[in-house]
């Protein structure tokens, strides 16, 4: 989708041809004949760039960029100015304005040179800030994120994915890691160079929802002082994240239709259609299958965001991830709390791997952040905080482990070798089998 202009001259003749310039080059434009009639349609729009003349009648360019730079600092502006009038056109500069043009303008080449510099910066700028805020919250690098036999089979068809522009479904216990994996299919696409922007639905109100994914006009509703523009035209030829998505409305559901049937949809309170170009990738902990049996989720929709469906395991189900995990965090806090940390003690190992984590990976970054806090050379169990004793295996006191090493086997043989389901026929925890199975060496 083009880039949205404003342009804000007196002069009607100079208007038209800047418009019928920047029409050609795909931008979508706006005109407005006064510094007044600007300033209105800046309030009613969401513009990604003004170019405004300095000198006009009543409002003049500089007071309207003053203006419009408090309302909404992100727009760009580029100030036209007549060739004996620069210093004012250096005030602007100052005032906020990105660039300037001076009339009349030797060649259109000229302003469209200007124009696209000064929006690739803006982009760039955007960019940086988006992997700042990344940075800033030190996701586990993908060989950490994918440790473990099943979440392998996750990695290798995260890459299949990644390059399509398919819409993705991942579901998944919370705490699983689920917006990590979303933030790599966006990171392996060809979007990666545009924003990712999520959003976490069970967070927001219907109404606040419906605003935040697609925007609202000036007047919508009551606050909405000025227009703005929602994470749908944020997301503009990158990827939107939508977790919890089985938590929305129907009213939502309907608009959100639209937008992955025909890329478009209206503001809050507007009725002119915003065309965008996005990939949708969305994230439940619900079985949105039974959600749509149930009439509580519509099935179009379902089907729409079920294209490729990504499903993550618990941490319980991939034991061999669970100390190096640890380790990772344990690491990530020493550095941030300026504290020497050199592991675990044996018996908080122990500890670590024989919990359950009910919430998982979460659970797990939260434990070794409390646990780096109390600690002082070494991580011992007691700053763990985990209840790891709650579950233990079959009672040992009266049954020689023989018996319990045959009757382990007698069910796993009866499940097809299926760990899972002899826990659950046991009457035991999947990680408690496992170190039954790894101690008996079966």
């Amino acid at each position: 989708m083009g880039k949205s202009i404003l342009v804000v001259e007196d002069d009607e003749l100079l208007r038209s041809f800047l418009t019928t310039i920047l029409k050609e080059d795909g931008y979508r434009v706006t005109e407005a004949g006064n510094g007044q009639e600007g300033l209105e349609r800046f309030l009613s729009g969401g513009y990604d760039l003004v170019i405004t003349d300095l000198r006009m009648p009543g409002l003049s360019g500089l007071d309207l960029l003053l203006t419009g730079k408090k309302e909404k600092p992100e727009t760009r502006w580029i100030i036209m100015t007549a060739f004996g009038s620069i210093g004012n056109a250096v005030e602007a500069m100052k005032a906020g304005a990105s660039d300037y043009l001076t009339k009349p303008f030797r060649d259109p080449e000229e302003l469209r040179q200007v124009i696209r510099r000064v929006l690739k910066e803006a982009e760039a700028e955007q960019t940086i800030s988006l992997l700042s805020e990344e940075l800033g919250k030190q996701f586990p690098p993908p060989g950490m994120i994918f440790l473990g036999e099943k979440m392998q089979e996750v990695q290798r068809l995260v890459q299949e994915v990644a390059p399509t522009p398919a819409s993705v479904l991942i579901s998944g216990p919370s705490g699983t890691g689920k917006e990590l994996v979303a933030r790599l299919v966006h990171q392996w696409s060809p979007r990666k160079a545009r924003p990712f922007i999520a959003v976490h639905c069970a967070a927001l109100t219907e109404t606040l929802l419906e605003s935040e994914l697609f925007g609202h006009e000036r007047g919508a509703f009551t606050g909405a002082v000025a227009a703005r523009k929602g994470r749908f035209e944020l997301a503009d030829g990158g990827t939107i994240f939508l977790d919890e998505i089985g938590e929305i409305a129907p009213s939502v559901q309907v608009k959100l239709l639209r937008v992955l049937q025909e890329q478009e949809f209206e503001r809050v309170g507007g009725s002119q259609p915003i065309s965008v170009d996005l990939r949708i990738i969305s994230a439940t902990n619900k079985d949105l299958k039974a959600e749509t049996a149930s009439g509580r989720f519509r099935d179009d929709l379902y089907y729409r965001l079920n294209v490729f469906p990504l499903n993550l395991p618990p941490l319980i189900e991939r034991p061999e991830a669970i100390l190096p995990l640890a380790e990772y965090f344990l690491k990530k806090f020493a550095t941030a709390f300026g504290k020497k940390i050199i592991g675990f003690s044996t018996t908080a190992g122990s500890a670590l791997q024989e919990y359950e984590w009910p919430g998982n990976i979460r659970e797990l970054r939260n434990v070794m952040e409390r646990a780096v806090i109390l600690a002082n050379k070494e991580v011992e169990s007691r700053h763990l905080n985990i209840d790891f004793q709650t579950e233990r295996a079959l009672p040992r006191e009266g049954l020689l482990q023989a018996g319990e090493r045959e009757l382990i086997l007698k069910v796993l043989n009866e499940a097809g070798g299926n760990r899972k389901q002899a826990a659950q026929k046991l009457g035991i925890s999947l990680r408690t089998l496992q170190y039954r199975i790894k101690e008996y060496g079966l």
